[in-house]
């Protein structure tokens, strides 16, 4: 199985060595590497009956007497209560499970239609929009006076908004006045002339109020026929309008929409009438429930969610737009009991994935290697298909450092997941082995490639970004020039699984100004470089996999060199010296 097939696990690889590595370090409080790279440490092999010493953290030391690891400084253990035979199992001291803070949890069902998983989600108060109103004239003429000023004022149904000087209604009011002296002759004509102004939305006790004084009036009163917050004012004093012009834009906030971004994998979870509660910083202690009643048919292309819609009255306006909110809703199913697992326990996510059991019933805390397969997600948990079973006690803290503990004891792991017992022996097949079936001529093309990977790796020590660059060019020439006929079957597939991260990341290094982007993509496209050459091989020389365990926040990260003398890349003259020889790559014979 080729396990280094996406380029991700390029940089997944740094990670997960360098936490084996940095947990020695925390844990001793000693950075300096290359006091680690001189030490040598002594074995019991003269005799089978002494007893060799290990440590938990650090299988690789052996000693013939006990006392401290040289690597972290915990005590060293006897090597037959330290290490078992069967290779998914990693033991380790009662110590290094504090030091390593690991936690575990117990699994067992849940009713997840019963509320047992929850989704977490985030949104924003919006305003409904089935609310918005535009108050409008209903007759021209000039603004004499504003009541309403500024965007943000409150607005009630029937309050007055305006004064507007209309001619129209100045003659009409004449006709209403002639038209009540002749009420006894015709009084159909003075049912007309009421009718006219009612049409421009005259109140009744106005039209009364004119006809018993007699008077005309020059200014009618605009009244709000909506309750409302000012969202935009349209006019100003002295402005001329029209008939059914918008005065001012209105938004009720009397009840609002609740939005809340939901990622595409959850949606199936989420029904309409399922229940959010939700808080906002604004009312610290106030929590809000409401109803979905919308769930969006669409997905933003951008983040990859889709929109879901709880209303609720807001009489006291305490809930304003664009306030943000965080809310929690009980994930449903069509599958009422099911397997859930931690996503904190998961280490390596796709169709198989990796976690560690504690073995029960163990006098030293005792982990085993697991995969699983696992279904959809669900808030911060998995769905279980395969694997596990109630009652299983996986570690959902603390897994990376056992993962990290396992690989350097050539256990199974993320990285070593193709272990196995055969015999009682364990055997690895981590990275593909083609040197006896690889022509020469392309060696020499990996090796041309290796030169100017060797010309960029010593720009980066030199900290020098514009060099750096243009290293990446030369290598993106030479990598242009393999020929990659030359290899044919598993050889060739390999081939173009590390084709596009050694062209990407080198490409990225080669547009890139700033030397700390050039180092990360660096640290990538070494992964790749390292599986390749290890792949292949070389013809003319020995390579050297260099580490140092302190890059990007002690995550680590390795390279190559063709000199045994540390030059760090990564730090330059920062820690020029701080790293290992992980590893010796020969010439091929």
């Amino acid at each position: 199985m080729q396990i280094f097939n996406k380029n991700w696990h390029f940089g997944l690889a740094g990670l997960l060595l360098g936490a084996g590595i940095t947990a020695a370090v925390l844990l001793s409080q000693r950075h300096d590497a290359t006091a680690h790279a001189g030490h040598e440490h002594t074995t019991a092999s003269d005799s089978a009956a002494s007893t060799v010493w290990t440590c938990s953290m650090h299988p690789s030391v052996r000693q013939n007497e006990p006392g401290d690891c040289p690597l972290c400084g915990m005590d060293l253990i006897p090597a037959d209560e330290g290490s078992d035979s069967d290779p998914l199992v990693l033991e380790m001291t009662d110590e290094a499970v504090k030091l390593a803070q690991i936690q575990t949890t117990v699994l067992g069902t849940q009713s997840r239609s019963g509320g047992g998983a929850v989704l977490q989600l985030s949104g924003k108060v919006q305003a409904d929009e089935r609310l918005a109103s535009s108050q409008v004239a209903q007759f021209g003429g000039r603004i004499e006076k504003l009541y309403v000023s500024f965007t943000g004022e409150q607005v009630r149904r029937g309050q007055k908004l305006a004064d507007i000087y209309a001619p129209e209604l100045i003659t009409a009011q004449r006709e209403l006045l002639e038209a009540k002296k002749l009420a006894t002759v015709n009084p159909n004509l003075l049912e007309a002339a009421r009718s006219k102004l009612r049409y421009w939305k005259i109140g009744p006790e106005l039209i009364e109020e004119i006809e018993n004084s007699a008077t005309i009036r020059e200014t009618f009163p605009v009244i709000a026929t909506e309750s409302g917050v000012v969202t935009n004012r349209r006019v100003a004093v002295g402005d001329y309008v029209r008939q059914g012009e918008a005065l001012f834009d209105l938004m009720g906030l009397n009840r609002v929409w609740v939005m809340f971004d939901a990622y595409e994998e959850d949606l199936a979870n989420i029904k309409l009438g399922s229940k959010i509660d939700f808080t906002t910083p604004a009312l610290p202690g106030t929590v809000f429930t409401a109803p979905v009643r919308y769930i969006d048919p669409f997905i933003k292309p951008q983040t990859r969610t889709a929109s879901v819609r709880v209303e609720l009255a807001n009489p006291r306006g305490q809930l304003k737009p664009e306030m943000l909110v965080s809310g929690s809703v009980a994930a449903t199913s069509s599958t009422s009991d099911q397997l859930m697992i931690p996503k904190s326990a998961v280490l390596w996510t796709g169709p198989r994935s990796v976690v560690y059991l504690k073995v029960p019933e163990q006098e030293i805390p005792t982990f085993q290697f697991r995969e699983i397969e696992l279904g959809e997600a669900v808030g911060d948990q998995y769905l279980v298909l395969a694997g596990l079973a109630t009652g299983d006690e996986v570690v959902t803290h603390g897994g990376f450092v056992i993962d990290a503990a396992a690989q350097l004891n050539n256990q199974a792991s993320m990285m070593n997941k193709d272990v196995a017992v055969k015999s009682g022996e364990a055997t690895t097949a981590v990275i593909p082995d083609f040197t006896g079936e690889t022509p020469e001529a392309f060696q020499l093309q990996l090796e041309n490639l290796l030169s100017a990977y060797l010309q960029l790796k010593d720009a980066l020590v030199e900290t020098d970004a514009a060099l750096a660059a243009t290293g990446a060019t030369q290598f993106s020439e030479q990598l242009s020039q393999l020929d990659m006929s030359l290899l044919d079957g598993a050889g060739h597939e390999f081939w173009m699984e590390q084709l596009p991260a050694l062209k990407a990341h080198s490409n990225k290094i080669r547009q890139s100004t700033d030397v700390e982007t050039q180092r990360t993509q660096f640290d990538f496209l070494s992964q790749a470089m390292i599986q390749t050459i290890k792949a292949f091989g070389v013809n003319s020389q020995a390579y050297y996999v260099q580490y140092c365990p302190m890059a990007f926040n002690d995550e680590g990260a390795a390279w190559l060199s063709d000199e045994d003398q540390v030059m760090n890349p990564y730090f330059g003259d920062v820690m020029l010296r701080c790293g290992i020889i992980q590893e010796n790559i020969e010439p091929t014979d």
